[in-house]
């Protein structure tokens, strides 16, 4: 019985560690979500950065309960493309991610970004609370004093988000030599080079 006991106390201990473990895990990443146009060149620029650990390629923003990129791309659905980042606390700042999030961003263009034009690839910051809303605000304020231009990118209050098809994830590893055409073709790195200067 006294043998019984020590190991079921043994378990309670693991299990209580286990989920303690999981917790402070938990506590060291946070996710934000991003619009800057196409989502598979959103997904390659994040996926570059130190302590990001995860991106999801997606649609948020709109009033319908489902997407799907029929629906969206043709702009009937409310939802803009969008990505999920899901990073460390201890190796990245939301601050920095919004640093990140400026310099992959046309946020002088008003009618969508790069070569996709509609509400659908608008540039925007979907903020999950009052600070990162206020830290979002502030660098917007520094951005277009950098560029002498007012910023259309739009600060929106974070909404449910959908994770896109299977084959829109990691689309930039999975058909890099698409993708590389793509993104050429779209002037995106052109037209970033114009307004941030050479990375």
């Amino acid at each position: 019985m006294r043998a019984m006991n020590r190991r079921m106390t043994l378990g309670v201990a693991l299990a209580l560690a286990f989920f303690a473990t999981a917790s402070a895990q938990t506590e060291k990443t946070a996710s934000a979500i991003f619009a800057s146009g196409c989502f598979w060149c959103t997904e390659s620029d994040f996926d570059k950065v130190t302590g990001v650990t995860s991106t999801t390629s997606g649609y948020i923003g709109g009033d319908a309960k489902t997407a799907t990129y029929e629906q969206v791309s043709a702009g009937r659905s409310g939802h803009t493309e969008a990505v999920k980042i899901v990073y460390d606390l201890a190796k990245v700042s939301y601050r920095q991610l919004l640093d990140v999030f400026w310099r992959n961003v046309d946020p002088l263009d008003a009618t969508g970004q790069f070569c996709d034009k509609g509400s659908q690839y608008l540039g925007a910051i979907f903020a999950a609370n009052d600070e990162e809303r206020a830290l979002a605000e502030e660098t917007k304020v520094k951005v277009a004093q950098k560029l002498g231009s007012p910023v259309v990118t739009q600060i929106l209050p974070l909404s449910a988000f959908y994770a896109a098809e299977e084959y829109h994830q990691d689309y930039h590893k999975k058909n890099s030599a698409q993708y590389a055409f793509y993104r050429w073709g779209c002037r995106r790195d052109q037209r970033l080079e114009q307004l941030w200067g050479k990375p």
